[in-house]
């Protein structure tokens, strides 16, 4: 941080070094959900009482799916039928490395709106579309080239950043997403990081720069009824490896100063949503990844930050996560760590049965005692923020 030459705010006095070490010293690790000293087991619910949890949970999942068009007969629609919550779009296949759910505008609209048709209500229809490298809607499905966001922090005009996130929203508008996974807000500590600073997915290392730039994006996709979600919480800018395929630990590269965009943009009213990144960080949590860390999200985001709105996982299928934790104990953690929406991108691995799978396992959870089901109640209230009005 010094290394930088930033001003130390009053935001850093209150952020900084007192709060990781408050949260540090007081947080003891969890015991995993096989080992987890749990309630009394509450009395069997009638199997209507039984269906309305499931709709909950469902409610509280976001799944990515193969197809550019959907049938009836579709688990994607059978689950979104049943409750699911939403869906995240991808152009390519990891797996398969072929077209995924985008060829077209005109393909992607009938699709998302085929999705929309057979939701019982609100759809939250996702996607990461940040800018440059990292977009979802580019030259080789028909839409337009966009400027990453690095280019745009070092243009630095509050202009031409507008102008740049209203061509991303008119996108997003046009085919009837209602959420994007933008804007990132990490700080450009490593710019050779295979994460943030080699793809060009950071405004800045300044703060000041990110927070800017950041301020007129959200403003831009407000303006047009597109929620955002700041990511990658608490500061993905140091890491060297990437989440998505490797257990990173960023320990001995995070900086507190990394906090700041997320606290300022809090503060100013401007966030819709917050992803918690599966990073370890030992100076936040001893044992956890941040996505699983009751004080990383619960103490130090909810509690220390004031964030009182949605909080939402980064990739659950992630290798970050899947080579340490089974699915369950994963699922388990991330919700009693406080996160309200998950997000299953099946890309990492393809499995139609994880909506399914992953509603057993909180149905579960909740008859042993581990979670109550004003617990799910709460983020259920918290992620309908983010559902589009109908």
């Amino acid at each position: 941080m010094d290394s930088l030459h930033l001003p130390r705010r009053a935001f850093l006095a209150g952020i900084g070094s007192a709060a990781v070490a408050a949260v540090t010293s007081c947080e003891s690790p969890r015991a995993t959900s096989a080992t987890r000293t749990t309630t009394p087991r509450p009395s069997s619910p009638s199997p209507a009482g039984e269906a309305a949890l499931r709709r909950k949970i469902a409610s509280l999942l976001v799944a990515g799916f193969r197809g550019t068009q959907v049938t009836n007969d579709d688990w994607i629609v059978k689950a979104i039928k049943g409750g699911l919550g939403g869906v995240i779009l991808f152009d390519q296949d990891l797996e398969t490395k072929s077209v995924r759910n985008i060829q077209s505008p005109q393909q992607v609209t009938a699709l998302v709106k085929s999705l929309k048709d057979a939701a019982p209500g609100p759809l939250i229809v996702s996607i990461d579309q940040e800018g440059g490298s990292t977009t979802r809607l580019n030259p080789s499905n028909g839409f337009p080239a966009s400027k990453s966001q690095a280019e745009i922090g070092a243009e630095n005009s509050p202009s031409a950043t507008r102008d740049w996130a209203r061509g991303l929203v008119a996108d997003l508008t046009r085919i009837g997403v209602n959420f994007d996974y933008t804007p990132v807000v990490d700080l450009n500590i490593n710019p050779e990081s295979r994460a943030i600073g080699k793809l060009g997915r950071s405004f800045s290392a300044d703060p000041n720069v990110v927070v800017s730039n950041a301020t007129e994006e959200i403003q831009a996709f407000r303006a047009a009824g597109v929620k955002t979600n700041l990511k990658h919480f608490p500061g993905l800018g140091s890491a060297a490896g990437n989440t998505d395929f490797e257990v990173v630990d960023v320990t001995d590269t995070w900086q507190e100063v990394e906090l700041e965009p997320f606290q300022r943009l809090i503060q100013a009213g401007l966030a819709d949503s917050v992803m918690v990144t599966h990073i370890l960080n030992r100076k936040l949590d001893p044992t956890y990844p941040a996505s699983l860390s009751t004080a990383t999200v619960t103490d130090l985001l909810r509690g220390r930050l004031g964030w009182k709105g949605p909080v939402v996982s980064d990739d659950m299928q992630a290798v970050a996560i899947t080579q340490r934790y089974s699915a369950a104990d994963a699922v388990t953690l991330a919700f009693q760590a406080g996160l309200d929406l998950l997000v299953f991108g099946n890309q990492q691995v393809y499995d139609p049965q994880v909506v399914d799978q992953t509603i057993d396992t909180v149905v579960n959870l909740v008859h042993a005692g581990g979670l109550t089901e004003n617990h799910i109640d709460q983020s259920v209230a918290r992620v309908n923020t983010l559902r589009p009005k109908r």
